[in-house]
C-alpha cells in the first residue's frame, strides 16, 4: 500500500502537466482531490464531452441562495487534470476537503475550494517566502521560473520546501479542521482496500498530510501516517460541527471571473496566458506572439511577419538579460508593446483583454443537475439563438421581427427576476420598435436563477409570480449579479419599483405600480398585468399627492405606447391614464403653491415629464378642449397668471404655452417684461429666465425682442445683484449646447434697440435661400401643395 501526496499550485499549468504525467506513472487505484466531498457523484459528468472548462462546482443551501460557494476549474488546473485522468482510466475519485455542509452552515461566504484555499487568509504566503529565499522580489515570477517553465514539477522538493516554510506554524481552527478531514479521507481510502492512493492538494497542505519529513510524490517513502496526529485527535476536532443541507452542481465559469476570484491560490491574473502555456508547451513564446499578431490584424492594425520575428527576438533577449529560463508574460507583453503595437498602449489593452485574460466561457451538459428554471432558460436560449458569452456584446433588436421580440421578452423577464444578463442601452435607432442591449453572462447568474426558482419553473411563470409579489409589497431588491429585481430604469424605460418612495399597502407607491405596468408589457406578462392594474387603480384613487400622480402618468403613457408597438393587449390602461390626467389637471393649482427652490425644481421635472407624455396621447392635430393635450394646456393656462408662482415654474409654463401656440409672442414678451420688472427680486427674475429657456435656447436666437428683454434686465442690474444671480444664469445657459451658446452670444453682441433690432433680424433672413428648406420641411410634414 502506498499513499502519494502530490502538492500543486491551483491553476498552475506546469503543475497540471506534471501532475498528469505523475499520475500516469503512479497508476493509482483511487484519486483524492481537495474539494467538497458532496461533489463525488458529479465527477462522472467529466466523461461527458459537453462539460468544457472553465467550469465550477456550485454548492448552495436551498432556500438561502446567499449561502453559496464556487470551486472553479480551468483546463490548466491540476485538479481538473486529475479528474480527467481518473475519468479516462475509470479510476474512482473522492473529494477530501471539509464538506461544504459544514462551511456553509457557519459562514455566508464561500468556504475553501480546490481552486482556492482562499476564503480565509493564510498567515504565511508560502510562495512569497520561497521567492524571497531565492532572491526574487516577485513571487509570481519566481514560481514561473522555478516550476511553470520547467518540463516537470519536483513534487518531493516542493513538499520539503513547504515543510520548511511551515516549521513552527500553527494553523487556525478552520484550517486545522480542513486538514484533519483530509487525513480522515485518506485513512478511509486505505481502510477500503485501495493499494495505490494519490492525493492531489495545495502544496501548502502537504506537510500536514505526510508528517514532518514529508513524502511528496516519492513511492519509496516510509509508511503513510507516521508522525501525523492520531485518528482520535482528528475525530475530536471534527466532532459536533454545525451542518446544513446543501446541493451541488456544475455551472459554467469564465476566465474573466477566474482572474477576479479572490483568496489564496483562487485567482490568476492571466488565465489566458496560463491556458496557452498548458496547451502549447512547444515554442509557447513564438505561438503566443503569432496569435497576438493575428488578433491585432483582425482589428485592422498593420502587423507583419517581420514584426512577429522581431518581437520574439526581443522577448527572448529580455529573458536572457533578466536571467529567466524562458520569456514570461512580462517579456512577451513588453515585446507586444514595443514591436507589434509600436509603443501604443491601446492595442496592448486589446491583447490583455482578449488573450492574457481571455474570453472563454465554459459549458455544462444537459445532464447536469439543474433547477427547472435553469433548464427552461437553456431551452429559451437555444430557441431564440442567444448564446451566453463572457465578454460584453451589443445586441440591437427590431421589435417588428418575431425573433427579436422574443429576445426582448426574455431579457426583460430575466431582469424582473434579478438576472442582469442584458442591460438596456439607449437605442441607436429611432422609433419605439427598436431596443439596444449589452449582454454579458456572469457565473453568479446561476445563483440568481436558483433563488428565482422559488417563483416558478419557467421564466414567464416565475416573472409573473414575481410581479404579483411586488404588487403586494414584496421587496424589489437586487440579485447577486447586481441586477435590480425589477430593473433599473433604462434610457426611456420603466423606473424601478420602490424608487419613488413608499405609500399605500405594503409600501408600494404609485410610481412603483406604474413601473410594474411597463415591465409587464415589456416582458409580455399578460397574466400578471390585471393584478397590477387593479392595484394601480385602487392606489391612485387613494393618493391625494398630485406629484405622485404626475410621476405615475408618464410611465402609464409609455406603457400604452409599448403595448401598441409590441401588440400586447393592455385593456384598462386608457381609463387609468384618463383618470390620472384628470386628477393632475384638477390638482395642479394646489401643487404649485408655496414651493421653495428645491420643491420647485422637483415639480419642474414632473411638469416636463407630463407635458411630454401628454404629447404622446394626441394624434398631432390641433387639440380640442376635451382632448388630453387641450385639458393639460387649459390647466397650465389657469395657473400661469397666479402671483404666488415660483419664478422657475411660471417661466416654464409660459414657455410651454408659447411653444404650443396657446400664447402668442406678444403676450409672452409682456409676461417676460413683467417678470423682470424692478418690482421683483433679481433672484426670482433669474429663476423665471431659467424656467423659460429650459426648453432650449434657439428661441432667443430667433426672437431678438425676447433676447433684448433679457439683455436689458441683465445690464440694468446693480453690481451686487448681478453677482447674486450669476450662478443661476451660468447654470441656465451652461445647459445649452455649444452651438446654441455661440449663436446667442453673436446675437447679443449685435443687439440694437427698437426698430433697428427688428431690421437687423429681418435683414438677416434670406427668403430665397430659405425657400428650399421650407419646401423640404413641408414635404416631410405632408403639407406640401
Amino acid at each position: 500500500m502506498s499513499v502519494s501526496v502530490l502538492g500543486v499550485r491551483h491553476h498552475g499549468p506546469g503543475s497540471a502537466r506534471a501532475l498528469r504525467a505523475e499520475l500516469e506513472r503512479l497508476k493509482p487505484d483511487v484519486v483524492l482531490i481537495e474539494g467538497p466531498p458532496e461533489a463525488d457523484e458529479l465527477v462522472a459528468l467529466a466523461k461527458d464531452p459537453d462539460l468544457q472548462p472553465p467550469v465550477a462546482l456550485l454548492a448552495h443551501v436551498p432556500g438561502e441562495p446567499s449561502k453559496a460557494a464556487f470551486w472553479p476549474f480551468a483546463v490548466f488546473s491540476p485538479e481538473w487534470q486529475a479528474i480527467r485522468y481518473a475519468a479516462e482510466e475509470s479510476v474512482p475519485v473522492r473529494f477530501c476537503d471539509l464538506p461544504a455542509a459544514h462551511g456553509l452552515a457557519t459562514r455566508p461566504q464561500a468556504p475553501d475550494g480546490p481552486a482556492g484555499d482562499g476564503a480565509r487568509a493564510v498567515r504565511i504566503d508560502p510562495i512569497g517566502e520561497l521567492a524571497r529565499a531565492a532572491g526574487y522580489d516577485d513571487p509570481e515570477r519566481w514560481w514561473e521560473d522555478a516550476v511553470e517553465h520547467r518540463g516537470d514539477t519536483p513534487f518531493q522538493v516542493i513538499a520539503e520546501a513547504m515543510a520548511a516554510v511551515r516549521e513552527g506554524y500553527v494553523p487556525d481552527e478552520h484550517e486545522a479542521r480542513r486538514e484533519a478531514f483530509m487525513r480522515r479521507t485518506i485513512r478511509r481510502a486505505v481502510k477500503d482496500g485501495f493499494e495505490r492512493v494519490a492525493v492531489v492538494c495545495g502544496a501548502w497542505h502537504v506537510p500536514a498530510l505526510t508528517g514532518p519529513a514529508g513524502s511528496g510524490g516519492s513511492p519509496s517513502a516510509r509508511a503513510w501516517g507516521a508522525g501525523l496526529p492520531p485518528a482520535k485527535s482528528d475525530d475530536a476536532l471534527l466532532k459536533g460541527l454545525p451542518k446544513a443541507k446543501v446541493e451541488l452542481t456544475w455551472v459554467p465559469w469564465t476566465y474573466g471571473r477566474l482572474a477576479a476570484w479572490s483568496g489564496y491560490g483562487a485567482g490568476v491574473t492571466s488565465p489566458g496566458w496560463y491556458h496557452h502555456l498548458f496547451a502549447s508547451p512547444d515554442r509557447p513564446v513564438q505561438r503566443w506572439l503569432t496569435a497576438a499578431a493575428g488578433m491585432l490584424r483582425a482589428e485592422d492594425l498593420p502587423v507583419s511577419s517581420a514584426h512577429v520575428i522581431e518581437a520574439v527576438r526581443l522577448a527572448e533577449s529580455l529573458a536572457v538579460l533578466r536571467g529567466r529560463p524562458l520569456a514570461g508574460l512580462a517579456e512577451v507583453t513588453e515585446a507586444v508593446r514595443a514591436v507589434l503595437c509600436e509603443g501604443d498602449d491601446l492595442p496592448v489593452e486589446l491583447v490583455q483583454r482578449h488573450m492574457v485574460v481571455g474570453e472563454r466561457l465554459g459549458q455544462v451538459p444537459d445532464t447536469t443537475p439543474m433547477v427547472p428554471l435553469q433548464r427552461h432558460l437553456r431551452e429559451e436560449q437555444r430557441r431564440l439563438k442567444l448564446k451566453p458569452e463572457a465578454l460584453d456584446r451589443e445586441l440591437d433588436l427590431d421589435l417588428r421581427k418575431p425573433l427579436d421580440l422574443g429576445r426582448s421578452h426574455l431579457l426583460h423577464r430575466l431582469r424582473l427576476l434579478g438576472v442582469g444578463w442584458g442591460v438596456p442601452q439607449q437605442s441607436r435607432g429611432k422609433g419605439t420598435f427598436r431596443e439596444s442591449w449589452t449582454l454579458a453572462w456572469r457565473p453568479e447568474f446561476d445563483i440568481d436563477l436558483i433563488e428565482a426558482s422559488a417563483w416558478g419553473t419557467t421564466v414567464p411563470a416565475a416573472a409573473a409570480a414575481r410581479v404579483r409579489d411586488l404588487t403586494q409589497g414584496g421587496t424589489a431588491g437586487q440579485g447577486r449579479s447586481g441586477a435590480p429585481a425589477s430593473g433599473s430604469r433604462p434610457p426611456g424605460g420603466p423606473a424601478t419599483p420602490g424608487a419613488a418612495g413608499a405609500g399605500g399597502p405594503g409600501g408600494v407607491s404609485l410610481a412603483d405600480l406604474t413601473g410594474l405596468v411597463e415591465h409587464c408589457l415589456l416582458a409580455d406578462l399578460p397574466d400578471a398585468l390585471p393584478y397590477v392594474l387593479e392595484a394601480l387603480s385602487a392606489r391612485a384613487a387613494l393618493d391625494s399627492d398630485v406629484t405622485h400622480l404626475m410621476a405615475a402618468l408618464p410611465a402609464m403613457v409609455r406603457a400604452q405606447r409599448y403595448g401598441d408597438v409590441r401588440g400586447t393587449p393592455a385593456t384598462g390602461l386608457t381609463a387609468i391614464v384618463d383618470a390620472l390626467l384628470t386628477r393632475v389637471c384638477v390638482g395642479l393649482g394646489g401643487a404649485v403653491t408655496g414651493l421653495d427652490d428645491d420643491a420647485a425644481r422637483d415639480l419642474l421635472g414632473h411638469v416636463d415629464a407630463v407635458h411630454a407624455a401628454v404629447g404622446l396621447l394626441d394624434s398631432g392635430d390641433a387639440p380640442g378642449e376635451e382632448s388630453p393635450k387641450g385639458r393639460w394646456l387649459a390647466a397650465l393656462r389657469a395657473v400661469s397668471g397666479r402671483s404666488d408662482l415660483h419664478g422657475l415654474i411660471e417661466g416654464r409654463i409660459v414657455r410651454i404655452l408659447l411653444d404650443s401656440g396657446d400664447l402668442d409672442t406678444g403676450r409672452a414678451e409682456r409676461r417676460m417684461a413683467r417678470a423682470m420688472s424692478a418690482g421683483h427680486p433679481p433672484a426670482r427674475a433669474a429663476a423665471w429666465v431659467e424656467g423659460f429657456v429650459s426648453g432650449g435656447g434657439l428661441l432667443l436666437v430667433h426672437d431678438a425682442r425676447l433676447l433684448g428683454l433679457i439683455d436689458a434686465w441683465l445690464t440694468g442690474l446693480a453690481p451686487e445683484a448681478f453677482v447674486d444671480v450669476l450662478p443661476l444664469l451660468r447654470r441656465t445657459f451652461g445647459a445649452f449646447a455649444a452651438p446654441e451658446r455661440r449663436a446667442i452670444g453673436e446675437r447679443a453682441r449685435a443687439l440694437g434697440t427698437g426698430e433697428a433690432a427688428a431690421a437687423a433680424v429681418a435683414d438677416d433672413i434670406d427668403d430665397q435661400r430659405a425657400a428650399a428648406a421650407v419646401r423640404t420641411v413641408l414635404e416631410i410634414l405632408g403639407r406640401a401643395s
